[in-house]
């Protein structure tokens, strides 16, 4: 009985693995990491080859779309007038046309502060588990929706007061009947466990924290599921089934962004504010305050990423410099230079996290430029592509199909 119940547990696993993999339920996609197993996308294209369609989304472009099977969801803030309060939209269009199917309206408000000029009222992204949609709006609340757009629940957490009104960024993550969201701000900070299904929450952790806008990464690690966030004062690990601390380690600097990434044992996190930084964090020596231990496998402090968050493709790590359009590729284990830093030729800016596929990297940038770059030790430019718009959220890949949502549009990419 035990034997076929462990068999039973097996297929379930594998049948959720093969729909995410199939879908791109969380803003850094199936992995949570920015890396597809499978998939070709074009390598070129641009606003008269390669578009199978372009869809117009009111409000700017930065919530990452999420897509399960035929639906691409896409969260939006638009202001109806100069004077007029926000509302905060929840778009659904078929991904094979780009026809709108829903639309719905979670709340209309006035943002209660102002946010960086390269923002967005909707810069976080919403996530699905394929049963429902969860639209995270911050400060304007976080809801479940069913797939035809009926809200089944909401939550307030209250206001979020962000360090010079940058505006709001951290995206919920989702493992098995637990959602967690961190809540860094200038005020009291927490992380926090929801039940999925009702809302409710299982547990709350206090941070000693100011402002951040990490996503936090559940890990697996020899059986037992931790939750790193890293931030501005210090990255944490939490245990997943309580939300009691298991470690932490201080040394990235303000103003953390980028989401942390884990491979073979390590967990890579970073920032490029001020006092830039990069860590690999080795899991098996990590317990309590493990700043300056051997548990840093090893550290950088330079050229690395304010906004976007890195790749990790084989043992080869991507970054950007800051917010500017400069790449570096180092060795995952050592810390040592393959290339870079390296200037990217049209690109200034790149906001947009990066993404791997069938040995190339994809970046795209403020400007509307996207690099195809060879997965490789050594530099190499497979191609430029230039859209009418700036692109500050990440890229989608849907099989052979690339989806870049654009300051205004929302592009769908493929061989014509």
């Amino acid at each position: 009985m035990k034997r076929m119940c462990l068999v039973l547990a097996l297929v379930c696993l594998t049948m959720v693995w093969e729909d995410a993999q199939a879908n791109w339920p969380h803003w850094r996609g199936p992995n949570k990491n920015g890396l597809v197993e499978q998939g070709n996308p074009p390598l070129e294209w641009g606003e008269g080859k390669n578009i199978r369609w372009k869809a117009k989304i009111p409000g700017l472009g930065h919530a990452t779309p999420i897509v399960w099977g035929d639906h691409i969801f896409v969260q939006t803030a638009v202001q109806t007038g100069a004077d007029a309060p926000y509302q905060y939209k929840v778009f659904a269009l078929d991904r094979n046309t780009g026809k709108v199917i829903w639309e719905k309206t979670v709340r209309e408000a006035r943002p209660h502060e102002g946010m960086h000029q390269t923002a967005s009222f909707a810069s976080t992204s919403g996530i699905t588990d394929g049963e429902h949609l969860y639209a995270f709006f911050g400060s304007q609340g976080l809801y479940c929706l069913d797939m035809n757009g009926n809200v089944k629940w909401e939550k307030d957490f209250g206001k979020m007061y962000i360090k010079n009104s940058f505006g709001e960024g951290t995206s919920p993550t989702i493992f098995g009947n637990k959602m967690i969201i961190n809540w860094d701000h200038e005020g009291d900070s927490f992380i926090v466990a929801l039940d999925k299904k009702t809302g409710k929450e299982i547990w709350r952790t206090e941070r000693d924290e100011w402002t951040s806008w990490s996503t936090p990464l559940v890990i697996d690690h020899k059986g037992k599921h931790q939750v790193v966030v890293s931030a501005s004062s210090k990255t944490r690990s939490y245990d997943l089934e309580t939300g009691k601390l298991i470690w932490e380690c201080s040394g990235l600097g303000s103003n953390v962004i980028p989401m942390p990434l884990y491979a073979n044992g390590i967990v890579y996190v970073t920032s490029g504010h001020r006092s830039p930084a990069m860590q690999a964090i080795i899991l098996d020596k990590a317990k309590g305050n493990i700043t300056d231990s051997d548990a840093v496998l090893w550290s950088i402090d330079q050229d690395t990423p304010y906004v976007s968050s890195p790749l990790l493709y084989g043992d080869r790590l991507y970054f950007m410099k800051n917010r500017n359009a400069i790449l570096s590729c180092y060795n995952a284990k050592t810390g040592e230079a393959f290339f870079g830093p390296q200037r990217l030729e049209g690109m200034r800016s790149v906001y947009a996290s990066l993404l791997g596929v069938k040995d190339r990297i994809y970046i795209s940038s403020l400007e509307g430029t996207t690099l195809v770059i060879k997965n490789g030790t050594e530099f190499e430019v497979l191609a430029s592509n230039v859209l009418d718009e700036g692109i500050a959220a990440s890229p989608v890949l849907i099989g052979d199909t690339l989806y870049l949502r654009g300051e205004s549009h929302l592009y769908c990419i493929a061989e014509q």
